[in-house]
């Protein structure tokens, strides 16, 4: 792997767990989470691609942004969740933002049911539980870059 690899990784981990301990905790995550994967992942393509990874990075974010825009507008996810969708798209780049995808609806998905499952066996009286997303983008973009 190189060393490309090694810093994405670090700031995925890095970020993911901080975004995802507020969101879990909080049921929030800030925009300096968000922002802060955005700038690094420009930083770090544009550093090692020139032009070509500004522009991917930058591809990414609006591509992780769009991802899931239509179940926010749904009001199925927050502003938060979107938002570290882009910044975790820039980090992982457009050529890696389907897998990325992918992971973080499977990872995603099954926290859901899971919280589902819980919360009927449960019996709350909550009908429409909170799900912490922050876990499964933190989730995904680690995968992605694992399988990458």
């Amino acid at each position: 792997m190189n060393d490309l690899w090694h810093l994405q990784i670090l700031v995925a981990v890095t970020l993911g767990l901080a975004a995802s301990a507020e969101d879990l905790f909080r049921r929030t995550i800030s925009n300096y989470w968000s922002l802060s994967a955005l700038v690094a992942g420009i930083v770090l393509h544009a550093w090692h691609f020139g032009w070509r990874g500004l522009v991917s990075a930058l591809a990414g974010a609006v591509a992780g942004f769009a991802v899931f825009l239509v179940f926010y507008l749904l009001g199925g996810m927050g502003g938060g969740d979107i938002k570290l969708m882009a910044g975790f798209g820039s980090l992982v780049g457009i050529s890696q933002l389907l897998v990325f995808a992918f992971w973080t609806a499977l990872v995603g998905g099954f926290v859901a049911a899971l919280v589902l499952a819980v919360n009927s066996f449960l019996r709350t009286a909550n009908k429409r539980p909170s799900i912490p997303y922050a876990p499964a983008i933190a989730a995904g973009v680690c995968l992605a870059l694992v399988s990458a």
